[in-house]
C-alpha cells in the first residue's frame, strides 16, 4: 500500500511538473511598452484604397469594406493592390492568419514595382511563412532594390503570440532616412540608408500589395513540406489597412512630396519617423536577441563576402 501510494505521488508531481514546462512553454513575452505608430493614421476604406489584383472570386469584403479576407484553394490564390503609387510612407495592416496546419502557404503584405519595372525593381516584403506539426508561423523580412534579387536581405523571426488568434498590426516605414520593419508597433528590424550603398536602398514609387499563395517551393523548410489542400481553404483576414505617404501622379510621374513646402508633419518626415526612440531601439534589441532566429548577415554559408550594410 505504502509503495502504491508513493508511486501515486511520483506520478501526481511528475505531472505537475509537466503541466508547468508546457505552461512556461506556451507562456508568451512580453513587449516592451512603445509609441503606438499606427493611431498617428487613419484606415482607409478597402474598396477605396485597393483593387482585386488576382483570384477574385477569393476576395470577400466585409464589415463596409473595413475588412477583406482573402483564401488560398485548389483553384487559386488571392490578393489585392493599392490603386495608388507611393513614394515614401507609413504602410499598416491588421492580419489574422489561417489557424490549422499550414506548411507552403505565404501570407504577404509588401510594396513593389516589379510591374512598372520589371528589369530592376525595389521591393519591401512583410512575409508570413506557413507553418507544419513542429513549428508555428515564421515572419520573414526582405529588401530588394534596383532588381538585386540574386541577394536577398532576409531575416526571420518567430512570434510572442499566436497570429492566428485575433489581428494583430504589421507595419513598414519607408523613407529617405530608413526602412523600419513592426509588428504590433515593436520595431523587429531597421535598414538605414546610408550614401555608401546607396543602390540597395529602394527608391522608386512603389504598389502596396496583400497576398495570400503557394509558395511550397520554399515557404516551410526550403520546401520540404508543401502546401496541404486536404485543410483548404487558407483563409487571412486583412483590417486597418493605413497607407499614408507621398502619392506619385500617374500623369507627371511626380509625388506629392515633391513639391515645395511640404510640412513637418508629413507622415514620412516627422521627428517620430526619421530615427528610432531610445524605447523603440530598447524594444528592437529586444525583439531581435529573443525572436530572431535568421540573418543574411550573419550566413557566412552563403555569402563568401558579406554584403556590405553588413559591415
Amino acid at each position: 500500500m505504502a509503495i502504491l501510494q508513493e508511486k501515486m505521488l511520483f506520478m501526481g508531481l511528475l505531472i505537475f511538473c509537466m503541466a508547468l514546462m508546457v505552461s512556461s512553454l506556451k507562456r508568451p513575452y512580453t513587449p516592451p511598452t512603445v509609441a503606438h505608430l499606427t493611431d498617428y493614421f487613419p484606415p482607409v476604406s478597402i474598396d477605396k484604397g485597393f483593387s482585386n489584383f488576382f483570384g477574385g472570386s477569393n476576395i470577400r469584403l466585409l464589415s463596409n469594406a473595413s475588412m477583406a479576407s482573402l483564401a488560398l484553394d485548389k483553384s487559386s490564390g488571392s490578393g489585392m493592390v493599392s490603386k495608388n503609387k507611393y513614394y515614401y510612407g507609413f504602410f499598416s495592416a491588421a492580419i489574422k492568419l489561417p489557424s490549422g496546419l499550414s506548411p507552403g502557404v505565404v501570407v504577404a503584405f509588401y510594396l513593389s514595382n516589379a510591374d512598372t519595372y520589371p528589369h530592376n525593381h525595389d521591393e519591401i516584403d512583410i512575409e508570413l511563412l506557413g507553418h507544419d506539426k513542429r513549428n508555428d508561423w515564421v515572419l520573414q523580412t526582405n529588401i530588394y532594390a534596383n532588381g538585386s534579387v540574386s541577394t536577398g536581405r532576409e531575416e526571420k523571426f518567430y512570434f510572442w503570440f499566436d497570429p492566428t488568434e485575433q489581428h494583430h498590426q504589421y507595419s513598414i516605414i519607408w523613407n529617405n532616412h530608413h526602412i523600419v520593419f513592426l509588428v504590433d508597433n515593436i520595431p523587429v528590424r531597421e535598414f538605414p540608408r546610408n550614401s555608401g550603398f546607396s543602390s540597395v536602398y529602394p527608391s522608386k514609387p512603389m504598389s502596396i500589395y496583400a497576398t495570400i499563395w503557394d509558395g511550397s517551393e520554399w515557404a516551410t523548410h526550403g520546401g520540404k513540406y508543401p502546401v496541404n489542400y486536404k485543410y483548404a481553404p487558407f483563409v487571412v483576414s486583412f483590417a486597418d489597412m493605413k497607407l499614408s505617404g507621398c502619392i506619385l501622379n500617374p500623369t507627371e510621374q511626380v509625388s506629392s512630396c515633391s513639391k515645395a513646402g511640404v510640412s513637418s508633419s508629413d507622415p514620412v518626415e516627422g521627428a517620430e519617423f526619421v530615427r528610432l526612440s531610445e524605447k523603440q531601439l530598447e524594444a528592437m534589441n529586444w525583439a531581435r536577441r529573443k525572436l530572431m532566429f535568421y540573418s543574411y548577415c550573419n550566413d557566412r554559408s552563403r555569402f563568401k563576402v558579406l554584403p556590405p550594410e553588413c559591415k
